[in-house]
Order: C-alpha cells, then structure tokens, then sequence
C-alpha cells in the first residue's frame, strides 16, 4: 500500500487492522473443529478487538479531521486502487464497527457453535467477511475498488442471511434479496461508467468538482438513486426488506438494518458531493421518496404479526426520514443556502448512526424474545417482561428511541431536519418557490410518523411483554445470558446518552457534515450545528427522577407493600388468553383507515345455523407494492418475452456468432 498523501495516519492504520481483523475472524471455526465451540469464541475475540481497532480509528480521523488516499499496488487484482479515509467516511464506520462487534458477541449465546457445529462456523466466517467488506465499500476511493467490495457485501449478505436456508421461507428471501442487489448493481455499473465518461477517471472527484446542472449529472444521479436506492430499501426499491431481515438471524438482521442498507444511503451521500449547483427537482425527488417511504414504511409496520418484519419495515421508515434531511440538504445546495444543507445533512447523518443504535438494540431485543418464546408471531407472546425483564427493558429503550421520543437520540437527529424544514418553509431565497410546499408537507409528515410510530410499538411491546401468555404451550420464558445482554445494554445506554448528551456525537458530525461540502464552502466558513442542550438535559434529569421512582416502586413490591393479581379482566373473575388484544384487533382501526394503501386481507368464518361450527378469523396485510406490482409485471413481461428463448438453443457456434456480431456493432459506433 503506497501513500497518495504524506504518509499513513494512525486512523488509517488501525481501520486497516479492523478491516484484516473482521475479516479473518471466521477463519478459526472453519479450521478448529471442537464441541466446546473454542473456534466460535476465537472468530468473536478477533471481531470484537478488530471492531475496537476500527472504531478507535474512525473517531480518531473525526476528531483530527484526517483526510488521506493509498494506493493499493503489488499483486492486486484490479490493478492500482485507490482507498482512503475522510471524515464523511469515518462517520459512517462507526455504526459498522460498533453492531459488527456487538453482533459477533450476541451471537454466542443466540447462535452457539454447540448447538449449530455446521451452521454456525460458515455463519461466523460470512459474518466477518460481511463486516469487512462493508468496511472496504466505504472507504474505497475508485470505482473498480467500490464494486468489487459491493459484490463481496453482496454475497457474504446473501449467505448470513440464509443461514437456516433448510426453510422454505429462508431461501425465497435469500433468492429475492440477490435479485434485488443484482439489479442495483447492473445499475451502478452504468452509473459508473457515466461518472468516468466525465471524470476521464475511475477514481472519485472531490467534493463539489463536477457540475449539476448538465444532462449527464441528471443520469448520473439518476442512476446513484436506483441503485443505492435498492441497496437502501427506499420505496419502491425496498422488496427485498421485509422478508430479508425477518429470515435472517437476529444479530445478521440489525447488521443488515443497522449497516447494510446504509451502504446505500452512503452511495447517494457519496455522488451528491461531487457536484455543486444541482437543480432543486434533485433535493425534491428524495424529499418526496422520503415522505412515501417514511409514511408507508410505518403504515406497513402496523398491519405486521411477525415482530421481525415490523421491525423490517421499521428500517424503510427510517430510510425514509434519512432521504428527507438528504433531499433538504440538497435543496439548501441548490439554493444556495448553507444552513440548510447542514441542518439537512447533520439529522441524515446523526440519523444514520442514531438508527443503527435503536434499531440494532431492537432486533437484538427481538432475537432474545424468539429465543426465549420460539416464535416470531406476536400473537403467541405475552407477559414475556416478567421472565425477561432486563430484555424488556432494553427494548422499551429503543422502541422510544425508534419513536423519537426525547431524551433519547431518535429525537436529535429529527430536531435538526425539523429545523431544517422550518427554516425552508420560512423562505431562504425566491429559486425555492417550488419547493417550499413540499418541505411544508414533510414537517407534518414527520409529525405523522412519530405518531404512527409510537401506536405501532405500544402495540409490539404491549403484546409481547405485557398481559398473559396468549398460547398455555409457551415455554417458561428465560432471560438471554451475558453475551446476548452485554451487546443490548450497550446499545440503549448509548441511546440516553446521545439523547441526554448530544454535543458529543455533535462534534464528531460537524467534519462528516463539512465533508459533504463543496471544498469553496469548507473555505468560507466551518460548520457548527446547534446541538439541543439546554431541555434536553432537564430531560434527561427528569427521566433520572423517573427512573427513581420505579426502582422505589419495585422496592415496595419486594417488601410486601404492594398486592399482585392477574392482569385486568374488565371484572370478570376467570380471564383466558383468549380476553386479549390481539396485533390485528389492536391496529385494527389504523388498517382500516388506510386500506387504500396497505390492501389488508381477511378470512371471515361462515357463521350459519343455530349451532355454528368452530371458526377462525384471521387477517393478513401483504406485500403490496411486490405482491400488486412488481410480481403481476414480471409476469406479464416474462409472457411476452417466450418467444426470445427460442434465441437460447444450446448451440454454441450460435452463441459464438450472437458475441461477434456483438463486438461488430460496438467497434462500428464507438466513436
């Protein structure tokens, strides 16, 4: 590896081991086979100390503002590559490294090699290839480096998502999410291929280098949006979310929700930095794409019965608030406003790490309650919060936190696109007359979404943990152990503290921010973002109050001060499992007044006679937009494409023809 710049930075050479480390973590379980699971606790060392390694360097290169290229010689398949670290990329690393390690240590005591002595060590191995790779996709400095780390990505995600691949279930996932990939990528080559055709060069330009307002800056961001666009999961390229994160185990689901799909949200970050001027429809088309995937995502959360796949279309939601504070920063660019684009691009990025905290803690929470339960379905659980009580607390934290809910950090980074919004809506310059309603619309929007929010959590948390159980087959449930509570603790502890202490995070985003920046605007001014310090922190110091009070309370009961009894029965003296909310009957008003939108299915029983058999009701909310769009498409193009197979015969002299008259044509109109 050969400097670019002045030499190798100490950020630069502990991501670097992060990156080695990460990825040969899964090395010694495919080589130590031991049923005491030895090789499984080595990988974790490795992940956790290389995670470690990784973060120490991503926060080092914030804080000294490190801004550094290598190039990447000697034997490499490529050829000459360019990788680098700056502050935009360092940010993005921290939630790489933190659920990486987190995840590496769940996986101990959700995943044991003893009780998987197959699955587990391919899974470990894949795991940390993932991790490493997701590492290299964000700081690559040229295409040809991006795209070989996003196929990696690509296929170590493919194979920790179908771990359990003997389910049915599993490998339709796996084989939609490689669909769905693939086609983005398909994309990004043409993407990238535009951006060199203007560039003269596979290595990327500096921030603010090219101009927006020319036909092939608009395909080029075209591109940028469909094909980050399906890695990000914002509508309508999310299909492949839903049942991904639901199939895969728990602690690969918050690594896919918490950093895969933001491997997409980086990408867009990326190729909007390189161009200054763009027209204001670029910032209004990911406002718009945010508002649908924000309202919808959490509509469609609603309607769920599978805790996972509420917690999966959790993750467009919030995709969705991102592309908002994208879309209002590059409105503020087109504008020519600064405060705007770094109110707008400080709640995406501060959200981007803020998401993957609460949402990764949540599916670590939803793995520890399948593990205890041995269901995904919530209307087989209740009452889980006195079997698992430290779960359920950790839980309630994100579940506030993925609510926006202050003093926690969900509400920080939706402060500041709330500012943003209100400061576009106030006027900052006669070009934005077509876009000051639609920032109008996303400040309600938003609102909108913090309320739908917190009914579709009360519901997962009040079905789940509170009341009875709603099967008597239910296992007695237990508390996950130390490797499972450790990584969950972590990550709500740093839910409050960003959300009490926010001017911490605030200083390591102020660089991220200003790396985004047109290199003329990091000249005349730096960036300062108003962290919300003053009621926060009366928050914050009421919670602590609060938090006495409950740990005063739980005292009384220990001592005998406060009687117990069954749940509340509305006075009758005999109440069943059967006398509960269930997830459909508790969003049942929601489901209905959006019907329109999430096209909910019920199956009524035939009631009939004086004496009517047994019957069940049930109700379903499907994939709408695969389900009743992509799929009848599909369909209908693959009967009119028939009669093209007679082109796929098997004779290979014909094939062979097909590539020379192939190669004919494209050296007759190169120019």
């Amino acid at each position: 590896m050969t400097p670019a710049g002045e030499g190798l930075s100490p950020s630069a050479v502990l991501i670097a081991a992060g990156i080695l480390l990460t990825a040969c973590s899964g090395l010694p379980g495919l080589v130590i086979v031991r049923r005491d699971g030895f090789g499984q606790k080595i990988a974790t060392l490795l992940m956790v100390v290389g995670s470690v390694a990784g973060l120490a360097g991503a926060i080092l290169a914030l804080l000294s503002v490190t801004s550094e290229r290598y190039v990447i010689t000697g034997g490499f398949l490529i050829g000459g590559a360019e990788w680098g670290i700056d502050p935009l990329s360092a940010f993005f690393l921290l939630p790489v490294f933190l659920l990486a390690g987190c995840g590496a240590l769940y996986a101990v005591g959700y995943f044991p090699e003893v009780k998987h002595p197959s699955a587990a060590p391919r899974l470990t191995f894949f795991f940390g290839l993932l991790a490493a790779a997701v590492v290299l996709v964000i700081t690559a400095r040229d295409a040809l480096l991006f795209l070989v780390a996003w196929e990696i990505m690509a296929l170590a995600s493919f194979f920790t998502l179908t771990t359990e691949d003997q389910r049915k279930e599993v490998r339709e996932a796996g084989l939609l999410f490689l669909i769905a990939t693939h086609i983005g990528t398909l994309v990004l080559f043409a993407h990238f291929s535009l951006l060199k055709g203007e560039t003269s060069s596979f290595v990327f330009p500096g921030p603010g280098a090219l101009d927006g307002a020319t036909l092939p800056a608009l395909v080029i961001f075209l591109t940028a949006l469909v094909g980050f666009g399906f890695k990000a999961g914002i509508m309508p390229f999310h299909i492949w979310l839903p049942s991904g994160h639901a199939a895969a185990p728990s602690h690969v689901s918050a690594l896919l929700s918490g950093v895969i799909i933001k491997t997409g949200i980086y990408g867009i970050v990326r190729v909007t930095s390189f161009f200054h001027s763009p027209p204001s429809w670029w910032g209004m088309t990911l406002l718009a794409l945010g508002i649908i995937s924000a309202v919808a995502g959490v509509l469609f959360a609603i309607g769920q019965h599978d805790l996972k796949r509420l917690l999966a279309y959790h993750s467009i939601e919030n995709i969705g608030i991102i592309a908002m504070g994208i879309g209002l920063a590059l409105i503020g660019r087109s504008s020519g406003s600064l405060p705007l684009e770094i109110l707008g691009m400080g709640g995406a990025l501060l959200h981007v790490l803020n998401h993957a905290i609460f949402k990764g803690l949540l599916f670590l929470g939803a793995g520890s309650v399948i593990h205890a339960s041995g269901t995904r379905e919530i209307d087989l659980m209740g009452g889980l919060a006195k079997g698992l009580p430290l779960t359920g607390l950790f839980f309630l934290t994100g579940a506030a936190a993925i609510c926006g809910l202050p003093p926690l950090n969900g509400f920080v980074s939706e402060y500041f696109i709330y500012l943003g919004l209100f400061r576009g809506v106030g006027g900052i310059g006669t070009s934005l007359v077509s876009g000051i309603p639609l920032m109008a619309l996303a400040a309600p929007a938003l609102a909108l979404v913090g309320g739908l929010a917190l009914a579709c959590f009360v519901k997962a948390y009040g079905i789940v943990f509170l009341g009875a159980p709603r099967q008597e087959s239910m296992p007695e449930p237990h508390e996950a152990g130390r490797c499972m509570l450790i990584p969950m603790g972590l990550l709500a502890v740093l839910c409050v503290l960003i959300g009490v202490f926010p001017q911490g995070v605030v200083r390591l985003l102020e660089p991220a921010v200003a790396g985004w920046l047109p290199l003329s605007a990091q000249d005349v001014t730096g960036v300062t973002i108003p962290a919300p310090l003053g009621w926060i922190t009366v928050m914050g110091l009421l919670l602590a109050l609060f938090g006495v009070v409950i740990a005063l309370i739980a005292l009384r009961r220990r001592t005998g001060g406060i009687a117990t009894t069954v749940t509340w029965d509305c006075g009758y003296l005999r109440p069943n499992s059967r006398m509960q909310y269930s997830a459909s009957s508790f969003a049942g008003m929601l489901v209905d007044l959006f019907a329109g939108l999430l096209r909910p299915q019920r199956h009524v029983p035939k009631i009939a006679g004086p004496f009517p058999a047994p019957g069940r009701f049930s109700s379903h909310v499907p994939e709408a937009v695969l389900e009743l769009v992509y799929l009848p498409v599909l369909k209908r193009g693959n009967e009119l494409l028939v009669p093209l197979r007679k082109l796929q015969h098997g004779q290979i002299p014909l094939y062979i023809l097909y590539i020379f008259i192939t190669v004919i044509v494209l050296l007759v109109l190169a120019p």
